[in-house]
């Protein structure tokens, strides 16, 4: 946990000095940080730290049992810069739904900054390939579940997985 923090907060930092904006007071108005949950909340107290008012949000993107469809909570404004973040993308489709989210909110796809610890290589391609202009900064790519691990609930891994050893 130590080392994750440390990571989310120079992947912060660094995501910032793509914005053209000075990091500070003009943060606090310009910019929303946006957590896919739950994984993408491990992420927020980097930024906070480094932003120190800068607006929160959250997309719950979660199945609803009795439509089968799945239900979405976006957050943000459409003038504003979203820091979308998500510890990990393994297939990039939370991540394409939440951006897709935004947009449909009128929030522009070139403000849209996606972070995330741990990518896998599918998931980068499918959201580079589907917005284009959504910036995605990770710090590398890994196949085990981030999230999972992070708040101690390890599930099994899932097979084609080089781990995985009862597929």
């Amino acid at each position: 946990i130590f080392y994750s923090k440390r990571l989310m907060r120079l992947l912060i930092e660094h995501a910032l000095s793509f914005l053209p904006l000075k990091v500070g007071a003009a943060c606090a108005g310009r910019i929303t940080g946006v957590s896919i949950l739950r994984a993408g909340e491990t992420m927020e107290q980097a930024l906070t730290a480094v932003c120190k008012d800068i607006r929160l949000g959250k997309i719950l993107i979660q199945t609803n049992h009795e439509s089968g469809e799945p239900e979405v909570r976006p957050a943000g404004r459409p003038e504003d810069y979203v820091i979308l973040m998500d510890s990990t993308v393994s297939t990039g489709a939370a991540a394409m739904m939440a951006v897709r989210v935004l947009l449909d909110h009128d929030v522009q796809e070139e403000r849209i900054f996606l972070l995330s610890l741990l990518m896998a290589e599918m998931g980068v391609h499918s959201v580079a390939y589907a917005f284009p202009r959504v910036r995605i900064i990770t710090t590398a790519v890994d196949k085990r579940n981030f999230g999972d691990r992070y708040f101690g609930t390890d599930g099994p891994a899932a097979c084609g997985d080089s781990d995985a050893m009862d597929c």
